[in-house]
């Protein structure tokens, strides 16, 4: 067991008498109210009695308050997720800030981008994978093959990263998009089929 938990556990017969009296109940009363003797209600009280769920839960039911009131139990690590832009050099002077959405490695990552407009000709590259773009705001320049497209928001693109591709702002303002990318070249969305 942990400090924590071996803490929060011998706070537990305080924390109950603190809670019962604090609504001046008896323990005649609350045994009446959970079906717990008061013997038992008392050294759990005291601490010579270990709780358990059996005993906590009609104790929190009787009081009306969550059972963690009772426990104390210790907080749980922060669900959010902590992410780190990073401003990436493009040529032609211009950059990319890149926002990883996912930390997964080997499965498909997303990316949140900002393009900044170049000047100077495109370089397209390939590459092994399989990307989809969708364009938040701005506009974007994507030059697939021997196709060259401009997608404005809400318009998105998906193609195999071995053919030689590029894609930047035009338009004079940076380009927002998301990004899905898979190394291994697998499709990275499904299209609904009809009945």
């Amino acid at each position: 067991m942990t400090d924590a938990i071996t803490q929060a556990l011998a706070e537990v017969g305080p924390r109950l008498k603190r809670v019962r009296t604090q609504r001046r109940v008896t323990l005649a009363d609350l045994s009446a109210a959970t079906g717990i003797s008061k013997s038992t209600l008392s050294r759990l009280e005291s601490g010579q009695r270990k709780p358990s769920l059996e005993l906590l839960l009609p104790i929190a039911q009787a009081h009306q308050v969550p059972l963690d009131e009772l426990v104390g139990a210790p907080e749980v690590g922060d669900p959010r997720v902590r992410l780190t832009a990073r401003r990436i050099p493009r040529h032609n002077g211009a950059a990319m800030t890149v926002l990883p959405l996912t930390r997964q490695p080997g499965a498909p990552q997303a990316f949140k981008m900002i393009l900044e407009p170049e000047t100077g000709e495109p370089d397209p590259q390939v590459h092994e994978g399989y990307e989809w773009l969708y364009v938040l705001s701005g506009r974007l320049r994507l030059i697939l093959a021997d196709r060259d497209m401009t997608l404005g928001p809400g318009e998105a693109a998906e193609f195999d990263t071995r053919l030689p591709h590029w894609f930047g702002a035009v338009g004079g303002r940076p380009a927002e998009i998301l990004s899905l990318f898979g190394k291994q070249g697998e499709r990275l969305h499904l299209r609904a089929k009809s009945r």
